[in-house]
């Protein structure tokens, strides 16, 4: 490949999409970003536009590209991530979807998981997706959308008139026309043999899914997703040679792609990852068991993986009830004072995920007194990230039976130094911040560039890691993890819908 060539990544996330541009050196040359609209038509019910996010994924490449003077004949790739386990149906002649996206976030199948744990489905589910039964993965959002309009809908999808996929399948057929997705993807839909990378029959027979409308399932990282179409809006073939749901594509740009390797992405949740090679790990402490990436030929890979669905959205919560102006302010209140004095947050606003699963725990706040400041509770909700990440690299370090001597950290919240110390503290381990923080876009641009030669192997890419800031855990950090944990059993088992 010529210096003069680039790779291209979109990173379709909850809030907004961005698209990026890396040269040789894995360093961004442009970057564009545009929010998307949030829906919540009932409690608990969180959705997104899809033409919305196809619309504002055109937006940012063009932007992106616009910026740095750079013609799409000059990308070499694209590789796409994305959310992942938001689900989308939408005809596959018109394009159009016939509802709008189910978000991860989304919490009206509870009763429907429920029904699979008091029919004793929990186990065997678990040991083939390697997934916690949860109304956080696809499977019970695909069975929604086609119950939602009775049997003409199934019917089709059936004949393979609707289609069914993740957000990379919705990008994936918007930019090159194939119905596709990758392994890690496929993994969070609760759908898959992760042990042998093929959708299960007893599962898609147990939620109604038909085979004909799933994509077909890729290597991650593979010259044969497809090329955009030279007559569309960007004006020339580019190769589509990549996808990852966007938490395995951060440990992928972490470069955490030997065993042991960590990383966490603290973004609207947090998404803890260990890489645990060739081996997919079953966990006994509440962890989920799934697909780290795949490259063309070569084996699955495998990690454990702790997910928190709320850490940064607590963050944006402050801002709205108007206790900050803006999630920075969270850096100085938290320094201003020495403690939280007693306050304990817990923000399971979407239930609690790893490694509790309870669907129906919500967010709560104990130990307000009269004295209670802002300043208490902006250190509090910091302090519950880190207390959160901790419950779940106990359960990863117990599983895997490999202490924690460093953990990697992106995404959007932890440009806040306050944060990483916390976590520091709070683990009682290093915490490493890379110096380039948009990861999760920067690991799908290593899948794509790879795929096409781009870039020769994967140990080329360490070469690209550079290190921001470590941060090491203070002696007199003042840590009671145990009430942490009494404030947590406070916010389970409440929501009765």
């Amino acid at each position: 490949m010529t210096e003069d060539t680039y790779v291209g990544a979109i990173d379709q996330g909850t809030t907004g999409t961005r698209f990026m541009v890396f040269d040789h050196g894995g360093r961004p040359v442009a970057a564009a970003y545009e929010r998307h609209e949030q829906y919540y038509p009932r409690p608990g019910w969180v959705e997104h536009d899809p033409l919305e996010i196809w619309a504002n994924t055109k937006a940012v490449i063009g932007d992106a590209l616009a910026e740095a003077g750079i013609d799409a004949s000059a990308l070499a790739a694209v590789g796409v991530a994305n959310q992942r386990e938001t689900t989308v149906a939408w005809d596959a002649r018109t394009g159009e979807p016939v509802h709008r996206a189910i978000v991860w976030q989304d919490r009206r199948t509870t009763d429907r998981i429920e029904a699979l744990e008091a029919a004793g489905r929990t186990a065997a589910i678990r040991e083939t997706t390697g997934l916690e039964p949860d109304a956080y993965f696809s499977a019970t959002k695909a069975e929604w959308l086609l119950d939602d309009a009775g049997a003409a809908r199934r019917e089709r999808a059936a004949a393979g008139e609707v289609l069914l996929g993740t957000i990379d399948a919705w990008l994936c057929w918007q930019l090159t026309g194939a119905h596709v997705t990758d392994v890690t993807n496929a993994s969070r839909t609760m759908l898959f043999d992760v042990h042998e990378a093929a959708w299960d029959d007893a599962l898609l027979a147990e939620f109604g899914v038909p085979r004909a409308a799933l994509p077909d399932v890729r290597p991650s990282s593979e010259d044969a997703y497809g090329t955009t179409d030279p007559d569309g809006f960007l004006g020339a073939a580019v190769p589509v040679t990549a996808a990852l749901g966007d938490q395995q594509a951060a440990l992928f740009g972490q470069t955490c792609v030997d065993a042991g390797d960590a990383k966490s992405t603290t973004g609207t949740g947090s998404f803890i990852l260990m890489h645990t090679g060739t081996e997919a790990v079953a966990s006994d402490h509440g962890l989920l068991t799934t697909i780290a990436f795949q490259r063309a030929g070569e084996p699955v890979q495998y990690a454990l993986e702790g997910s928190i669905f709320v850490t940064g959205a607590a963050i944006e919560w402050l801002e709205d009830v108007g206790l900050i102006a803006e999630p920075a302010e969270t850096a100085a209140l938290a320094r201003s004072v020495d403690s939280t004095d007693g306050v304990y947050f817990v923000p399971a606003f979407q239930g609690l995920g790893a490694p509790h699963w309870d669907g129906r725990a919500r967010g709560t706040i104990v130990g307000l007194t009269r004295g209670t400041e802002r300043a208490h509770v902006a250190r509090a909700a910091l302090e519950a990230i880190a207390y959160r990440t901790r419950e779940v690299v106990e359960a990863m370090t117990a599983d895997a039976g490999v202490d924690l001597t460093a953990l990697r950290v992106d995404g959007g919240a932890v440009e806040n130094d306050v944060l990483c110390q916390l976590q520091a503290d709070v683990l009682g381990t290093e915490i490493r911040r890379p110096a380039v923080e948009e990861t999760t876009a920067l690991g799908a641009a290593y899948a794509a560039g790879l795929a096409v030669g781009y870039w020769d192997s994967v140990d080329a890419l360490r070469e690209h890691w550079r290190l921001d800031a470590a941060f090491s855990p203070s002696a007199d950090a003042a840590v009671d993890y145990d009430r942490w944990r009494a404030a947590v059993e406070r916010s389970r088992d409440w929501a009765t819908e």
